[in-house]
């Protein structure tokens, strides 16, 4: 199953005009469960307030930052907070260094990195990882790297898909996967806990997302919608008017689904501290 090639279309029409990039974001945090846990979590830790003699400002690494869709959430919060964002794409770097200077945003920089050698010591006070720790094999030099990274009491923030099925990945029979980039199915929660502990992280807390709520949020707003347009792009035009009947379905679910303490479910949210 394909999904970067739809992303990548996606990106290429809504890339046309910054109102219809931000319009793209827009539509992403409505759509993504995923982007309400983690938007809801960095909400939560920019209402804490700063240890005592900490600076004003607050640097915050968006490691693996893709479109730019985290970044430009983290960057509209405060403008005396900065964030460095990286990825390994060359293009999608260039593309969000333009974009971000266009809409004015002067509190970012994009730059390429690899994760696994990726480390700038004490300088960060949060770090946000989406979905990339199942794309990288040596998780553990990441892990120690972000630790390295933090400021003291600085906080690294995960989303990434559990072991209890990840993103459909043994959906489609043997050998084929809903989202084939993963070097990993997902993460045990035990696991990644005790390896954000080996890594030098102090206190660690990690919960379910994706309950029975948010799996069929997820089917309805973001799968049957691929699988759709990867049988033909003409499923383009139909997209307003399925969304229109399903969404609000889907809103509702993707609401639910913040809302309970899941006993299990498909993806993590994982918290850790210096």
């Amino acid at each position: 199953m394909q999904y970067d090639p739809i992303k990548k279309t996606l990106g290429k029409v809504f890339n046309r005009t910054p109102f219809l990039r931000i319009l793209f974001y827009k539509l992403l945090d409505l759509l993504l469960l995923r982007a309400w846990h983690v938007r809801k979590e960095i909400r939560n830790w920019a209402g804490k307030p700063q240890p005592a003699g900490r600076k004003t400002g607050r640097f915050i690494l968006d490691a693996g930052s893709g479109f730019g869709q985290y970044t430009y959430f983290l960057t509209g919060l405060n403008p005396l907070w900065f964030t460095d964002a990286v990825d390994v794409k060359d293009e999608q770097i260039a593309d969000c260094n333009a974009f971000f200077t266009r809409i004015g945003r002067k509190n970012v920089l994009f730059e390429k990195a690899d994760l696994t050698q990726f480390s700038k010591p004490d300088r960060f006070d949060l770090i946000l990882s989406v979905d990339v720790m199942e794309h990288i094999g040596d998780d553990e030099a990441v892990f120690r790297n972000f630790y390295d990274s933090l400021t003291q009491q600085g906080m690294l923030l995960v989303s990434t898909p559990s072991d209890q099925g990840g993103s459909d990945v043994h959906d489609h029979g043997e050998g084929e996967s809903f989202i084939d980039e993963h070097v990993r199915d997902g993460y045990n929660i035990l696991d990644i806990r005790e390896k954000l502990e080996r890594a030098g992280f102090s206190k660690t807390e990690a919960r379910f997302t994706y309950g029975t709520p948010g799996q069929i949020a997820w089917r309805l707003s973001m799968k049957y919608p691929i699988l759709m347009l990867n049988t033909s792009r003409l499923f383009f035009i139909l997209l307003p008017l399925y969304y229109l009947v399903t969404y609000p379905v889907a809103f509702f679910c993707n609401w639910l689904d913040t809302k309970i303490d899941h006993k299990t479910g498909t993806g993590l949210i994982v918290k850790a501290w210096k």
